[in-house]
């Protein structure tokens, strides 16, 4: 639409041109400065639209001192001694539906009121006793129907152009609008996909990982016996079976963080304070990296209310998003500076109230090719681990009704905003058990 513009504001000039070359050829044809002022004008036409984007404020003052200058000369040469009776008096239009088109009602007043007080300067020299030119009754009726004819055409004009203006500021705010419900519907797609994908992936987890407890169970009973029969008669086979036994843990766990991320959560619903959560959350992460130099810089609001929510699962979440922060920061080189920055601030996204966390830090963040896979489960870009981490934080936070976000350009590092609704009335009651009930364990 802009090109479009741009295209028809060149024919308009094309066409402005053409009316004042036209000009130059009609009488008096042998009068030089006629034709030099009219080029002077065809030149300030051509250089009105880049003097107006060089200089937005002063460009539009210029172009009309300009046009109303030349005119008054244009008329001083083709009149003579009665110059106020030329017929080339219609070229004060160019000044006035400049002015129309470039400022506002007052502004565009003002320029007529200047544009006319220069057309009435041409008085000067022929109102006696400066010169034998008599104004009769007649001729200053004529002179003030042209003037008002000025002002009419400049708030005719100026009236379409502030129409104008206020249209393409309306077109601008939907433009806006649309553009952001755009993002919005792109996210809620991108979220929908990733639900779908959680679902799918949740009831195959369940099953294998039922499948394989059983199993499992079986080989830890059979390698501690034989650890026990074994350890005084045959030390090696004894510590081989205590191998079987050690690993056979490490994959029970990980059965376990399969059936976490499958399995509906019975929600032990209670007040949380989500500033104590961070803190537990950091005191749990924290000693596992004693010799990683991370800073916590920590930026409560002290607004923040109270959620009702599991503080369990909430612990969790800032669980994994911490570790993920001090994991990725472990592994810079020395002398590069790590942060980890908590910031919690209430927001109320769509009317809904709640609490919006910033897990920041400093470490090589995310390549943009994985943003959008980051909570995707199975995907990881570590050597060591399954994907399921981010996976199952994406998965508590919607058991909360909530969201989370890989925030973009957000700062070096990851940048996560985890926001949690306050009101319970957004969770489903079967989602919920009282806080008293006991969790289900397995």
């Amino acid at each position: 639409m802009p090109d479009r513009n741009r295209f028809a504001a060149r024919w308009v000039d094309f066409l402005l041109i053409i009316f004042l070359v036209v000009l130059a050829f009609l009488p008096p044809r042998d009068e030089i400065h006629k034709q030099l002022i009219l080029l002077a004008i065809i030149i300030v036409q051509l250089f009105e639209g880049p003097m107006i984007a060089w200089q937005p404020k002063r460009g539009p003052v210029y172009s009309v001192v300009l046009k109303i200058a030349l005119s008054t000369l244009l008329l001083y040469h083709t009149g003579g001694e009665t110059a106020i009776n030329s017929s080339y008096y219609p070229i004060y239009y160019l000044p006035v539906i400049t002015a129309a088109l470039e400022f506002g009602p007052i502004g565009t007043l003002f320029w007529t009121a200047l544009t006319s007080a220069a057309y009435l300067s041409l008085l000067i020299p022929v109102i006696p006793p400066l010169g034998e030119y008599e104004l009769t009754p007649e001729a200053a009726e004529l002179l003030g129907v042209r003037i008002i004819f000025m002002f009419l055409a400049g708030v005719l004009v100026n009236r379409f152009a502030v129409e104008n203006r206020h249209q393409v500021q309306k077109y601008q705010a939907l433009s806006a609008m649309l553009e952001k419900a755009n993002r919005q519907l792109q996210r809620a797609e991108a979220e929908a996909r990733r639900a779908e994908r959680l679902a799918a992936l949740g009831q195959l987890s369940a099953g294998l990982a039922h499948e394989i407890r059983n199993p499992l169970g079986v080989i830890k009973g059979s390698a501690e016996m034989l650890t026990q029969k074994l350890r005084s008669t045959e030390p090696l086979t004894a510590e081989l079976a205590s191998y079987i036994s050690s690993e056979v843990n490490r994959l029970n766990a990980l059965v376990a963080r399969f059936l976490d991320f499958a399995r509906p959560q019975r929600l032990e619903l209670g007040p949380v304070q989500i500033a104590q959560v961070l803190d537990r959350a950091l005191e749990i992460v924290e000693p596992q990296f004693p010799s990683a130099g991370v800073k916590v810089e920590r930026d409560y609001d002290p607004q923040v209310p109270d959620i009702i929510a599991d503080r369990q699962l909430c612990e969790q979440i800032f669980v994994n998003l911490i570790l993920n922060s001090f994991q990725a920061m472990a592994e810079m080189p020395a002398g590069d500076e790590r942060v980890l920055h908590l910031n919690v601030t209430p927001e109320s996204p769509g009317g809904v109230s709640g609490v919006s966390v910033l897990v920041e830090d400093t470490g090589p963040g995310v390549p943009p090719e994985f943003r959008e896979q980051v909570f995707n489960p199975f995907f990881t870009s570590k050597k060591e681990g399954v994907g399921l981490g981010l996976a199952i934080v994406a998965k508590f936070v919607d058991d909360h009704r909530g969201s989370i976000h890989l925030e973009p350009n957000c700062g070096p590092g990851a940048c996560f905003r985890v926001f949690l609704p306050a009101n319970p009335d957004f969770l489903k009651p079967q989602d919920a058990v009282p806080a008293s009930a006991t969790r289900e364990t397995t």
